[in-house]
């Protein structure tokens, strides 16, 4: 490329980013060049200390900077109402909407035979435990209406008590993914 090899590098890391392609990661970096010392030190550490910060809060398994997140310590939320999602991504996504007063359970994927991953290899089991630990719980199941998606819901209604699945919550969430 045309590019000093440091800049090169940089455009490259961004390229990385999903959905970034060449000449937005080019115009990333440019934009990056243009930043005073301080805003490029910021930069710097706040990327820098993503993965030395954030961590799966231990039980939800949601993205947080302590060990159980904000939603799972709040007084305000449902505590035996639980919106089981694929991942942190779609915790993020409902609370944007700011609607739901329960809390979260994160798959951190979905069974997917053919992609090898089974039951075992998805965050259900600390589901189930939470599940018993609980009086009076409510599970909604909150997946993609994909082959994976109804496999997983499919698997979780098998193991979880009936009583306790919310079909219709899953049926109005799963238009919101």
């Amino acid at each position: 490329m045309i590019y000093p090899k440091s800049l090169e590098e940089l455009i490259l890391y961004f390229q990385k980013l999903p959905g970034v392609g060449e000449k937005s990661a080019e115009r990333y970096a440019l934009a990056v060049v243009n930043f005073n010392q301080e805003d490029t030190e910021g930069f710097s550490k706040a990327v820098s200390k993503i993965n030395k910060t954030l961590q799966k809060c231990t039980v939800c398994s949601s993205l947080s900077d302590k060990d159980i997140c904000n939603i799972c310590t709040s007084k305000r939320r449902k505590q035996n109402v639980i919106c089981v999602v694929e991942d942190y991504k779609s915790v993020f996504m409902f609370e944007k909407i700011g609607n739901y007063e329960g809390v979260y359970h994160v798959l951190n994927g979905l069974i997917s035979p053919i992609d090898g991953v089974n039951p075992d290899d998805i965050n259900i089991a600390s589901l189930v435990d939470r599940c018993k630990e609980l009086k009076d719980v409510e599970v909604i199941v909150a997946l993609k209406p994909t082959i994976e998606g109804e496999a997983t819901t499919m698997y979780i209604t098998r193991i979880l008590p009936r009583n306790i699945i919310n079909y219709q919550s899953k049926k109005l969430i799963t238009e919101y993914i």
